[in-house]
């Protein structure tokens, strides 16, 4: 376990995403005493959890663009990954990506609060379930068995989504989303789709 856990610290994209984290995460705990800050954290990890699945599915899954710059950013960003899933260098968002999503979700919630203290802690929130979701998809792929049952049946479903078809199980933390927008079914009852290794070739 300890060389996947240094093999996922040490992933540059995901190094500056803890380092960005320990810089809010030290603002937000001088503030736990005030109720305001718990709830801006968990606003802030729910945001990160549905925007998990509506991401996903609607971006990382959309027809292949035409224009070739669009292209080659969603291909990085998720067709890749269906190709080859247990390439490390395709499992974490890259920088360019994440950094600019917080950075407008932030500045959405601040626009709402007008509250400094309020809007890191929201961050705080936020990045906290980015590092989360980023470990499970980290565990998903890998040769790791997760300790609970919770764990192991979200290893199962991710891994139906690349294998079995790429229409169902979106979610990679929780299931919750895809049980109530119907894309979530046991795999029996799911016909295995030819282009779930790629992406581009769907219709």
């Amino acid at each position: 376990m300890k060389k996947y856990m240094k093999e996922f610290v040490f992933f540059p994209d995901v190094t500056v995403m803890l380092i960005l984290f320990f810089a809010v995460a030290i603002y937000t705990f001088q503030h736990l005493l005030q109720i305001g800050t718990w709830i801006a954290m968990i606003i802030g990890a729910i945001a990160y959890a549905i925007s998990e699945y509506m991401v996903h599915r609607f971006v990382f899954h959309m027809k292949p663009p035409k224009n070739p710059v669009l292209l080659k950013m969603i291909k990085r960003l998720h067709y890749d990954h269906h190709v080859d899933p247990k390439d490390v260098k395709l499992l974490f968002l890259p920088l360019w990506f994440s950094l600019p999503n917080f950075i407008i979700l932030s500045l959405i919630f601040y626009s709402i609060s007008t509250n400094l203290q309020l809007t890191v802690a929201f961050s705080t929130g936020l990045i906290t379930y980015f590092l989360f979701y980023e470990w499970k998809h980290y565990v998903a792929h890998k040769p790791i068995k997760p300790r609970t049952k919770l764990g192991k049946k979200i290893k199962k479903t991710h891994l139906w989504h690349h294998y079995k078809n790429e229409n169902y199980w979106y979610g990679v933390t929780h299931t919750t989303v895809d049980k109530t927008l119907g894309t979530y079914r046991h795999h029996d009852e799911v016909e295995k789709s030819e282009t779930a290794k790629n992406l581009e070739k769907r219709a």
